[in-house]
């Protein structure tokens, strides 16, 4: 059961291929790719395991910047972080704040990045 406020997606590719159809699409949208980080590979690195998982931070600065200024506290949750896992059973899984918990928390007067939510449907498709 995911967390208030996160939505989540059953992927129907693997998490490699989840992730990069993420990043294409995000790329061909000119959408700027802030850091792409392998869960799994840091945990390794420490002596830990951990289930396939990847964190993709990505935003567009000249969409995100005017909502900052408007709403600072947006701040906390820009850029926009999309991650992926796979669950216990195998199944692969994409997760992300909500546009409606985004828009409650920071009190925003309209409800921002449902066209980010299509992108991400799209990578888990």
């Amino acid at each position: 059961m995911p967390a208030q406020g996160v939505s989540r997606i059953k992927s129907k590719q693997s998490l490699a291929n989840t992730a990069a159809r993420l990043v294409a699409l995000l790329n061909d949208k000119g959408i700027k790719i802030f850091a792409r980080i392998d869960q799994r590979a840091e945990a390794e690195q420490v002596g830990l395991t951990l289930r396939p998982t990847e964190l993709i931070i990505f935003g567009d600065p000249k969409t995100g910047t005017p909502l900052m200024d408007a709403y600072p506290s947006l701040a906390l949750d820009l850029p926009l972080k999309a991650l992926i896992y796979e669950d216990t059973t195998g199944d692969v899984w994409l997760c992300f704040n909500s546009p409606e918990y985004l828009a409650e928390r920071h009190g925003l007067a309209t409800i921002p990045f449902e066209a980010v939510v299509k992108l991400l449907e799209a990578a888990a498709g």
